[in-house]
């Protein structure tokens, strides 16, 4: 039955499946996890019990969330050595040591922290815990670190050199191969993204619970810290995404333009199509809506700066356009619109209505999720407008797979589909369950104990400017 399939889609697409599945989860506890240090250090600072509620209320979330980014990336790593053997032999010597670093430094570190910042608040002294969730929170930005630092340098490889083999083996400096050129934007933009994605989620439970209880304290402060989040990150995110989209033109411009839907070269300014269909067959984008000369005045900040298109990439290099142009859209929309509704929470904070306006609580909770959306997108447009390569420019993905028949890719790709969409599925279902529930007064801890409450005020009925 899949005798036709080619097994080099059957591996691609595995391999989509589950980094879809294992993103989310990281995105969402980087996030989560300097969220609960800042909810922490605020109780310990203000002594405010809604902080230590909220503190609690988000933990049980955290360690979800953290468990099943766990399972699902220990899977995903199972494929080098399956599906993609050659690309495991050929840049092994390069990537498996950054590999090491991240279990060394960043997996050793919340490990040995998490269990006391999970388990430990009512066994340890308030300083010692806080001191874990800290680790803990700086854990997953180190993971985040190396972890990009190793996709970055796929992207934009230095500091290598060829074996007589035809390995990828390290120079003399390691320092080029982590701090690759587009590395420092690819952290910058995707921590961020990690952090709008947090803040909308938390937002939206706050949403919420907010339409159905406006004296809720914990849901006015988790809405209250999530709009300032929105506020102040979005715009900066938006800022970075533009950095990082002009080094991935200097790096990776055949990206750019299956980003920007530019078949053909513009030698007098390149419009910005904003909305279209494009058609590769006929090198095209049918019904364009777009900007005249724009595309060279965000990339060039030049109106009339010319502007290579795909006709100047042989059609081997050329990457799916269709996919990568839509994807680009949806996370730059995504964007915006998370732009709009923190301007959107400005002017209702300044018109003492943060808490009051129910529009801007289903805007919010309708925008809950569209964090996780937008950094799967992000990944879309990272990874398949890399193609063809898997080490670019340097190891076609066609070069880099195992050679297995296409019924055994299949089967895997199969059973993968089954256990992720019950597993996790159930996983994301208890998530949604812990978050339907609103965050209480008087909580108990993980264990059921109590928290000591020795030195903390009570959080009062309402609290108007938490946060």
């Amino acid at each position: 039955m899949f005798d036709s399939i080619d097994a080099l889609l059957l591996a691609r697409a595995q391999f989509a499946f589950t980094v879809s599945f294992h993103f989310l989860f990281p995105a969402f506890s980087i996030g989560l996890a300097s969220y609960l240090m800042v909810l922490e250090g605020l109780w310990l600072a203000t002594g405010k019990g809604v902080y230590a509620n909220l503190f609690r209320y988000w933990l049980k979330i955290f360690a979800v969330v953290f468990a099943m980014g766990v399972v699902s990336g220990i899977v995903m790593s199972y494929q080098f050595g399956t599906n993609w053997s050659v690309f495991s032999d050929k840049a092994g010597p390069v990537i498996g040591p950054l590999m090491a670093y991240e279990v060394l430094t960043a997996f050793f570190l919340e490990a040995g922290f998490l269990g006391v910042m999970l388990f430990g608040i009512n066994k340890v002294g308030r300083k010692l815990h806080f001191t874990a969730t800290c680790a803990v929170a700086i854990g997953t930005f180190i993971s985040a670190f190396w972890i990009l630092s190793v996709n970055s340098w796929m992207q934009t490889p230095t500091g290598y050199e060829i074996g007589a083999n035809g390995q990828f083996l390290p120079g003399p400096s390691w320092m080029a191969i982590i701090f690759n050129p587009s590395f420092p934007y690819r952290l910058v933009h995707t921590v961020l993204a990690a952090y709008l994605t947090t803040a909308f989620a938390v937002g939206g439970v706050g949403a919420w619970h907010l339409l159905r209880d406006r004296t809720n304290p914990g849901a006015r402060t988790m809405f209250s810290m999530a709009m300032w989040m929105a506020a102040i990150v979005a715009p900066i995110q938006i800022f970075a995404g533009d950095m990082h989209g002009l080094n991935t033109l200097e790096h990776q411009p055949v990206k750019v333009m299956a980003m920007e839907g530019h078949y053909d070269s513009h030698p007098n300014g390149a419009p910005l199509i904003l909305f279209g269909i494009p058609d590769s067959g006929n090198k095209r984008v049918d019904y364009a809506i777009s900007i005249p000369k724009a595309s060279s005045l965000i990339l060039k900040h030049d109106l009339n700066a010319p502007m290579k298109g795909l006709d100047s990439v042989p059609d081997a290099d050329k990457p799916p356009v269709g996919v990568v142009f839509w994807a680009f859209r949806i996370m730059v929309g995504i964007g915006f619109a998370m732009l709009g509704l923190g301007l959107w929470s400005l002017i209702a904070r300044w018109r003492g209505k943060l808490h009051e306006w129910s529009w801007l609580h289903r805007a919010a909770v309708l925008l809950g999720p569209a964090g996780f959306i937008a950094v799967l997108a992000g990944w879309i447009v990272t990874e398949v407008g890399r193609q063809p390569f898997t080490i670019y420019g340097l190891l076609r993905t066609a070069n880099s797979a195992s050679p297995l028949d296409a019924p055994a890719v299949a089967a895997s790709l199969l059973a993968f589909a089954l256990v992720y969409f019950s597993v996790f599925g159930m996983g994301i279902w208890y998530l949604l369950h812990l978050m339907k529930k609103p965050p209480q007064a008087h909580e108990s801890t993980l264990d059921g104990a109590p928290i000591r409450t020795a030195g903390i005020t009570p959080a009062p009925a309402i609290e108007g400017s938490e946060g």
